[in-house]
């Protein structure tokens, strides 16, 4: 049983890596939408074109029943509506790098009530070093409202890990998720139409929508999900710890917003908390079918 824990550990960090990847290229994409659609039309076509890539994968039972799954699941959709919708509202005000910087209160929060040894805190005090690094200065002219929706994105962000791990763990493959998604659909939709109106039916618009929607939902909770069923959650939280370096190098390559030497130290921070996390993880869970 021992030699299979490295390649379930191996597994499951290739997993979170591959969504943090995509949730970020997604992330540059969507902020191309903002002009014509706004913050709320670019959500509700990401959720909305994912609920029915994922339902078409799936094919999730059309009766959840009674019960805790079912409540969780219902749970999860409302996250993800206010998830999304708070992130691209911080996005169109304030720069990626700092959104997501600001936004990974949540994960901290989840691995440090999650933490049972001292060695955790130290990978825990790590990740804080360099999101204090990624932090605005005092004095910037941040947009103040784009700060307070990537704090609220935060939290609901922590509530997605706790929520994915449990619908996870309820639902065979995708099918919560898939279920959950359809939730979230029906949530934003109000915002979304009032906010992009007949600028949705473009098909450039529509066909960015869509690549948004893979890059930035299914792919990643998906991805996530899997990674949940194998991590405990306080690690997988640490373990995105890179999610805010991650942005930054997306955000400095695509969207042409520099690194400054102190951001580049923080690259190195976050990226050692996620490596010494991973190496103190216990014995990881096996998958199940």
């Amino acid at each position: 049983m021992s030699g299979q824990i490295p390649g379930l550990r191996g597994t499951a960090t290739a997993l979170v890596l591959g969504g943090i990847v995509s949730v970020q290229i997604g992330a540059a994409f969507a902020t191309t939408l903002f002009d014509d659609v706004g913050p709320g039309g670019t959500v509700f076509l990401r959720i909305g074109f994912a609920a029915f890539v994922l339902l078409a994968i799936w094919r999730p039972p059309l009766r959840l029943g009674a019960g805790t799954s079912r409540r969780d699941v219902l749970l999860l959709g409302a996250v993800f509506a206010g998830m999304n919708l708070s992130f691209y509202e911080a996005l169109e005000r304030i720069p990626l790098g700092i959104a997501v910087t600001l936004e990974f209160v949540g994960p901290l929060g989840v691995a440090f009530v999650g933490s049972r040894r001292r060695l955790d805190l130290v990978w825990v005090g790590l990740a804080v070093a360099g999101l204090l690094l990624l932090s605005p200065v005092p004095g910037s002219a941040l947009d103040g409202l784009g700060c307070a929706m990537a704090l609220l994105a935060g939290l609901f962000w922590g509530a997605y890990i706790l929520l994915t791990a449990r619908v996870g763990q309820a639902f065979r493959g995708g099918a919560g998720l898939a279920i959950a998604m359809v939730v979230a659909a029906v949530a934003v939709t109000p915002v979304g139409l009032i906010d992009g109106g007949g600028e949705m039916l473009d098909a450039r618009i529509l066909a960015i929508g869509l690549a948004v929607a893979l890059l930035s939902s299914a792919l990643p909770y998906s991805l996530e999900m899997e990674a949940l069923r194998r991590l405990p959650e306080g690690t997988f939280g640490v373990l995105m710890s890179l999610e805010p370096a991650v942005a930054a190098t997306v955000g400095f390559v695509g969207l042409e917003q520099g690194l400054a030497p102190r951001e580049i130290v923080a690259i190195a921070l976050v990226l050692a908390a996620s490596i010494g996390a991973l190496r103190a993880t216990g014995t990881p869970r096996a998958p199940e079918a």
